[in-house]
């Protein structure tokens, strides 16, 4: 079976609740009656208890069942259980790191490449890239390796926005980009915007919402990918 991985910018757009947006969106890779996994790893404010209540209720239009990870005592057992996984959003060096302790990353990739549907958003999205190396969180751990789980063979970053808020000086999100690109100009990064998804089956790969992202790679910063168009080529 094809990858079928959904990566969600964000749980929220605007001041919409709880991964209301996202429900149509993932509703096409569930089937009615199966039991999905969720992975509450990247959630460090939040007890994981609270974290999964929060999705199942979110989720709650969707015709499955989930519970956590971190419910089971045997979590390679769970995941080989599972129909599906979802993956949180919270501290992106917080969830590699838990993956590594737990060696969960390799097993997750191997089901994700066997056809298990994957849905991560933030944070969870962030590490279906070859690596973390462009996330926007603090590194409050130092993982084993920022060598995430490579469902896309590119760098991904959720939440991107350019917006420089008026008198701050600090960088913004492109030049922060650009820095990558100039150390490593081989690898392209896509920026996605709040809203917008990008769809990987098998060797297609569409960008979906109605944002546009945008293409950091070598010396082409910033160029714009039109909403809702096919990126296969980039697979």
């Amino acid at each position: 079976m094809p990858i079928n991985a959904l990566m969600l910018s964000a749980s929220r757009v605007g001041n919409s609740t709880y991964l209301s947006h996202t429900v149509e969106l993932i509703r096409p890779l569930t089937h009615p009656g199966q039991q999905w996994l969720f992975i509450p790893y990247a959630g460090v404010s939040v007890s994981y208890d609270e974290y999964l209540t929060k999705v199942q209720t979110a989720l709650e239009p969707l015709p499955i069942t989930i519970s956590s990870i971190h419910q089971f005592a045997d979590p390679k057992q769970a995941i080989l259980d599972a129909a599906g996984i979802f993956v949180g959003g919270g501290n992106t060096f917080q969830l590699l790191n838990e993956l590594y302790r737990y060696d969960l990353l390799h097993l997750i990739r191997e089901k994700v490449e066997n056809g298990m549907p994957y849905v991560g958003w933030s944070a969870g999205s962030n590490i279906t890239g070859a690596s973390i190396r462009t996330t926007n969180d603090m590194p409050i751990v130092e993982p084993p390796s920022f060598t995430a789980l490579g469902i896309l063979p590119f760098q991904l970053n959720p939440h991107y926005t350019n917006y420089q808020m008026p008198g701050h000086n600090g960088e913004t999100r492109a030049q922060r980009l650009l820095e990558f690109t100039m150390v490593d100009p081989l690898t392209p990064v896509i920026g996605i915007q709040e809203g917008s998804a990008l769809w990987r089956q098998g060797d297609k790969l569409h960008l979906i919402g109605n944002e546009t992202a945008y293409l950091f790679h070598g010396k082409q910063q910033e160029v714009e990918l039109t909403a809702n168009t096919d990126l296969s080529h980039y697979l």
